[in-house]
């Protein structure tokens, strides 16, 4: 209060002229820093928009070719004369891929989050927490050359041959998880995918739980709820939207992973109803051809990634409009 008092006098004393000339500078840095701050969001706007207009640009002569059929057309045969190119393979193996990860990863994140808020003493949070800001620090490249050399071998002589003879002669499953054992499969780069998207989910279920007012759990131990009672009545209902956001984003990294997925799934477009069987994502499509495409091939390509944006934009605007009704929810 003193220096604001001693500022007035002094603003006092000075003439006119220097307490305008004060107030303009005052003025310039505002306006100064309205400009900046609108330009580096109109970027933003901007970079999309060129991303978006490229991907169309270069799509072009694939979608006069194919139109829609595009979507829903099998086989890929570049080398044909004239090439037949078909997105449907890629598209199912990445939304396969991405639920049985999302499924994998979504309890096993949830679960670590309410052990480490919850349940787990003082001195093992941090070792446990360390270990998962590692797991996300890991490159892409690193879990695809651990998922070729280690997961895949293990997966194909251990668990894929139990759960073959397991489900032989089930109906459906029979079918889901029909033999032979592959070290290159679509569910061994769905494995990988939940390994990868588990530390997303798990750090921000941790960061939104801490949110719960300690006197709300305090009230609902106090009238002899246990620890389940509580994460289910009070810790979940009070950070859903956090958690469901915490899932979306790690549903976009798994939609659009390439390096890790490209070396464990085998790249082919032939569409299987085994989970055992190899096949290929959009991503792992794009990264294993595009060195070498070009004309049409490369403008099919280029349409698949322009796939992947449509998909991984109609997901996070879902996941938008979801929480956007969940607050509603809350506010009524």
């Amino acid at each position: 209060m003193a220096d604001m008092a001693v500022q007035s006098d002094v603003m006092e004393a000075a003439g006119p002229y220097d307490r305008a000339r004060a107030l303009g500078a005052f003025k310039l840095g505002d306006v100064t820093f309205y400009w900046v701050t609108r330009a580096c969001a109109i970027s933003v706007l901007l970079i999309l928009g060129g991303i978006i207009l490229s991907l169309i640009v270069g799509a072009w002569p694939a979608i006069s070719e194919y139109g829609v059929a595009f979507l829903w057309t099998q086989r890929w045969a570049p080398s044909a004369d004239p090439p037949v190119l078909g997105a449907l393979g890629p598209i199912y193996g990445t939304l396969i891929t991405s639920f049985i990860a999302m499924l994998i990863a979504v309890p096993v994140g949830l679960g670590i989050a309410i052990f480490l808020t919850e349940i787990a003493p003082i001195w093992l949070r941090r070792p446990i927490g360390l270990a998962i800001e590692l797991l996300a620090g890991i490159p892409s490249i690193i879990y695809g050359m651990w998922g070729f050399f280690v997961l895949g071998p293990f997966l194909a002589n251990h668990f894929q041959p139990a759960m073959i003879s397991l489900f032989d002669g089930v109906p459906v499953l029979g079918t889901i998880f029909a033999g032979p054992p592959s070290y290159l499969s679509l569910f061994n780069a769905a494995l990988i995918l939940a390994i990868m998207v588990l530390p997303f989910i798990t750090a921000i279920s941790v960061d939104v739980f801490k949110t719960v007012p300690p006197v709300l759990k305090e009230a609902a131990y106090g009238v002899g709820c246990t620890t389940w009672e509580v994460v289910r009545s009070v810790v979940i209902p009070y950070t859903r939207v956090g958690v469901i956001g915490g899932v979306m984003l790690a549903l976009g990294r798994a939609l659009g992973e390439t390096m890790a997925v490209t070396f464990i799934i085998g790249n082919s477009f032939r569409i299987s109803s085994s989970l055992f069987a190899p096949g290929t994502t959009i991503s792992a499509a794009i990264a294993s051809e595009f060195a070498e495409s070009d004309g049409l091939h490369q403008s099919g390509l280029i349409l698949l990634g322009l796939l992947l944006f449509l998909l991984t934009f109609m997901v996070l605007a879902a996941a938008r409009l979801m929480l956007s009704r969940l607050e509603r929810q809350a506010g009524s």
